[in-house]
């Protein structure tokens, strides 16, 4: 009983630390957009030093895990919830990444403008952010509701994707000396939909561990 207390223990300082690197990673997400929108290289270049943060906690995580694994020899649903937080902190950094991402085209930015609608942008990071609480979530309180629910925003995410590549190949049509601004605003939607699908990804990881057997929320 004893042993089975401490292992639980264990799995909610895990857990704590997951937490931890979700709300970095959201962060980076937040600051990331704000730099964009303000034009701001100064926090762009915050967000970019930040990052160090997110590698040493997944690092810290992924060092936990190994000796969990090697202290306590879990199997079945233990097993999975150990297997599930090393894929999920792995797919928070590259989560966190994309905030980098989108801090270095907010540089290469820099001052120029663009009459282009930025505003599905804005909706896709808003939209990720809420993916990414209710996908961690799904995973640390087995809620399978949530992990659906990622599934279905992912799809929001995409349209707005599908029509801010449009609006933007429309527009350079006509604009071709705004092209690298364009391109800019191209990789950043592109940065969002794929902070989208790996937040997916951590979905379905939790729908993993609740239901035992492979979930694809994307189709």
């Amino acid at each position: 009983m004893v042993v089975r207390e401490n292992f639980e223990n264990s799995l909610q300082e895990l857990q704590s630390k997951m937490k931890t690197m979700s709300d970095l990673a959201a962060s980076s997400l937040e600051k990331a957009f704000e730099a964009f929108k303000a034009k701001d290289v100064d926090l762009a270049l915050k967000v970019i030093d930040e990052d160090e943060v997110v590698d040493d906690l997944e690092i810290e995580i992924n060092l936990f895990i190994i000796w969990l694994m090697a202290k306590e020899q879990p199997v079945a649903r233990d097993l999975r919830r150990i297997i599930g937080a090393l894929k999920i902190s792995s797919e928070i950094e590259r989560i966190a990444d994309f905030g980098v991402n989108i801090a270095k085209s907010t540089i290469k930015i820099g001052n120029s403008h663009s009459l282009v609608e930025i505003t599905c942008l804005e909706k896709m990071k808003e939209i990720s952010i809420t993916m990414l609480q209710k996908g961690l979530d799904s995973f640390i309180d087995g809620d399978i509701k949530l992990a659906r629910e990622v599934g279905k925003l992912d799809d929001e995410v995409d349209n707005y994707s599908d029509e801010v590549y449009k609006t933007i190949t429309n527009y350079l049509r006509e604009h071709p000396e705004e092209t690298d601004h364009l391109v800019q605003l191209l990789l950043i939607n592109r940065y969002l939909e794929r902070t989208a699908d790996h937040i997916t990804n951590i979905a379905e990881s939790a729908a993993y561990l609740i239901k035992g057997q492979m979930y694809d929320l994307n189709t």
